[in-house]
């Protein structure tokens, strides 16, 4: 970053690490002794819709990645799109199995940018419920390498439980590297995975 760079108010973008990924397991334990809320263990990537061939190429090196999985049963990965236009590829798990949904995330991720879809990756979630059915995702935004709570509330229109959420970040703040900018916890409106 040069000096002008400075002046100017601009910044370097922060380099994706995928490897925080990897907290999710330990911060759902935070998770469940703060709020009482487990793993579903339903999870996404989501992404500009890319069309072509080289999209398909990668889209079936990922499943045959995932399908080399022996303990898996069922689809590894599915393609979904949601009425905004964007892709998401879900995993489905058990909801013990939280590690390897993790491991199916970070694969997925990998696979895109490896293959020069990175610019297109917007966001991972992995899902989560308490006991009442109040659902809640653990979103890691892609380009900035952090974490925000999204707990939409029950029931029909688009509401979201900001306390629960802000509960979340608080809880998590040791475990997870949250986003401060709240004007960046975008809302994932019906997010396959969550």
């Amino acid at each position: 970053m040069g000096l002008l760079d400075i002046l100017l108010g601009r910044t370097k973008p922060v380099a994706p690490d995928l490897d925080q990924l990897f907290a999710l397991p330990s911060a759902a334990v935070t998770l469940q002794a703060a709020t009482s809320f487990t793993p579903t263990g339903h999870g996404a990537v989501c992404f500009a819709t890319v069309e072509g061939s080289a999209f398909e190429q990668t889209h079936r090196e990922v499943q045959a990645l995932l399908d080399a999985d022996a303990d898996r049963t069922g689809s590894p990965v599915e393609l979904e799109r949601d009425a905004y236009g964007y892709s998401w590829l879900v995993s489905r798990r058990g909801p013990d199995e939280l590690p390897l949904l993790v491991n199916d995330l970070h694969a997925v991720n990998s696979s895109m940018e490896v293959n020069g879809f990175g610019p297109q990756l917007l966001c991972s979630l992995a899902g989560f419920q308490d006991d009442s059915g109040r659902r809640l995702a653990l979103v890691y935004l892609y380009k900035r390498g952090t974490f925000y709570p999204f707990a939409p509330l029950p029931g029909a229109g688009q509401r979201r439980d900001n306390a629960l959420e802000l509960q979340v970040k608080a809880a998590l703040a040791d475990d997870l590297r949250i986003e401060q900018d709240l004007g960046r916890w975008f809302p994932v409106w019906g997010a396959p995975g969550l």
